[in-house]
């Protein structure tokens, strides 16, 4: 079944660009406050001549068009003037998540082979064991307090625009998701795509000119750096905070007099378990918007805070957001965005009925829209890539009305005895024990050499009573019978991307680490 909310529109120009756009802010609305951080204030005018002076003093260290750059600054202005000034110079970017180290930093570095780095001395300790598996890579420190050669460069006498002249169609970024299995691939991301995404996150948070972002999204992901050219193609101020706090948020929103949050993963989770407070309905956000709310915490939210939520899903891939929910159920991602078509097929590539669960693939309106596949990998482009279609790799189903619902990840699927059991399922159930604050489930081979459930929890606070024993009892009542785990594994935290998706390939696949089922007397701590 395809979806999508227009039959026919144009919202891309080749003769857009991102450098273009933030020229155009300075020329036509120099006063207006692109960002806010603690005392700072930043105009548009600001903005851009602080943006030429980095790009040009990156210009004199070497840096040119095409020329790959690995970033792996913090959440604070530098890192804005940074991305900028690395679209203004046509250069790639290489966004780095902070928290990498080991293999999987090795992997990202050696897979895209920078020439230069621009990062936070904090992460030199991680950085400086990959950089140097790549051959002739210069870094460009910035120290905690904002010096170091980033500050030299940043504060270049030069202000005058940078002689390279961007285009729609410029690659701006590799950017490495950070996949649920097997290594990170890197994303071919557009000046285009980059536009597109800023678009639709507009669009499913009903941002207008005006609004005030509470902007802790880190710049390395997806989220953050579309953000960041969202305020340039309309006036809105973004509030820098260093991260997500939910002790700390309703004192920024106060502050900064916030609009609007955006969400991952646990967010509005970490949100509802403040304490009740007066400001729980005194506040300024019109606007929650984002992914991942199951149905129980949506409601809840709403409830509480009085603020809607907005639940979108897309990939960066397909330029972030290619389906948003604006009027639909609670509990749906919505409809597709003007400039995709959005499918559920079944294995053999067919279109599926409304209520039939099938892959979510996603079709180009507008050219240019989708990446063209991922950094020196071509089997997995050709894997994603098919017939002028995107494969997700994601479940999913429509009703009657055409609102698409999200049903996990087509391979994070288990066959048990005959049976295709979803992950996702599992953990819905098992996330609405009274004692369990988040799950994962993984397949497992057991004695017989046959796939087991093996299941992850992470316990709420206080939750002192909980057994094994009881809660397999539980999950006997509320799941079918081939869905109830055989295998519990208790763990304090799970390894997550940056958007929160919890590393399943992380999680040990052992059988004799865990409480069994079959041997209830074996419990340890994973």
């Amino acid at each position: 079944m395809s979806q999508s909310t227009v039959q026919s529109s144009v919202h891309f120009s080749a003769d857009d660009n991102i450098p273009k756009l933030l020229r155009d802010c300075a020329a036509v609305n120099p006063g207006h406050v692109f960002c806010r951080s603690g005392d700072i204030a930043l105009s548009y005018a600001e903005l851009n001549a602080r943006v030429n002076r980095l790009a040009n003093g990156l210009a004199r260290a070497g840096v040119r068009a095409q020329t790959r750059v690995a970033v792996m600054l913090s959440h604070h202005v530098d890192h804005a003037l940074a991305y900028f000034a690395l679209c203004k110079l046509g250069a790639v970017q290489v966004p780095v998540n902070v928290h990498l180290k080991g293999a999987v930093l090795e992997h990202v570095l050696t897979d895209s082979e920078p020439a230069f780095a621009l990062a936070d001395d904090v992460f030199a300790p991680a950085l400086e064991p990959a950089a140097a598996r790549v051959a002739g890579l210069r870094t460009i420190w910035r120290t905690a307090a904002g010096g170091g050669e980033f500050a030299q460069l940043r504060d270049d006498a030069d202000t005058a625009e940078p002689a390279y002249e961007a285009h729609d169609a410029d690659l701006r970024a590799i950017l490495y998701t950070s996949g649920t299995s097997g290594p990170a691939k890197g994303v071919l991301m557009s000046d285009r795509m980059v536009r597109a995404a800023a678009l639709g996150s507009s669009w499913i948070g009903s941002i207008t000119p005006g609004s005030v972002l509470h902007f802790w999204d880190p710049i390395y992901h997806v989220f953050g750096s579309e953000v960041l050219v969202m305020a340039l193609m309309q006036p809105i101020t973004l509030a820098f905070v260093p991260r997500f706090s939910a002790s700390g948020f309703w004192d920024e929103v106060e502050r900064y007099r916030a609009t609007h949050l955006h969400f991952v993963g646990g967010v509005l989770q970490l949100l509802l378990k403040q304490p009740p407070s007066p400001r729980d309905r005194a506040h300024t956000v019109r606007i929650a918007w984002g992914g991942g709310a199951p149905v129980e915490v949506w409601q809840a939210f709403e409830q509480r805070f009085g603020i809607p939520v907005r639940e979108g899903y897309g990939m960066t891939e397909t330029s972030s957001f290619s389906v948003v929910n604006l009027d639909g159920p609670i509990g749906s991602i919505g409809k597709a965005v003007d400039y995709f078509d959005v499918e559920i097929v079944g294995d053999d590539d067919v279109p599926l009925p409304h209520g039939s669960v099938g892959e979510i693939r996603v079709k180009a309106r507008e050219p240019g829209t989708i990446t063209e596949g991922y950094f020196r990998n071509p089997e997995k482009t050709r894997e994603t890539l098919r017939n002028g279609w995107l494969y997700t790799g994601d479940l999913g189903r429509a009703d009657a009305a055409g609102y698409l619902y999200f049903l996990g990840r087509k391979k994070d699927s288990v066959r048990r005895r005959g049976e295709n059991i979803s992950a996702w399922e599992v953990e819905n159930v098992a996330n609405g024990h009274p004692d369990v604050e988040e799950s994962a489930l993984i397949g497992v081979t057991n004695e017989f050499a046959d796939e087991d459930l093996k299941l992850f929890v992470k316990l709420r606070p206080g939750a002192s009573t909980f057994t094994p024993e009881a809660f397999v009892t539980w999950c006997e009542a509320n799941m079918a019978k081939f869905q109830v785990p055989r295998f519990i594994a208790l763990v304090d935290e799970f390894p997550k991307t940056p958007t929160q998706r919890i590393q399943k390939q992380s999680l040990s696949k052992r059988i004799d680490d865990c409480w069994d089922a079959l041997a209830p007397a074996r419990l340890t701590q994973a």
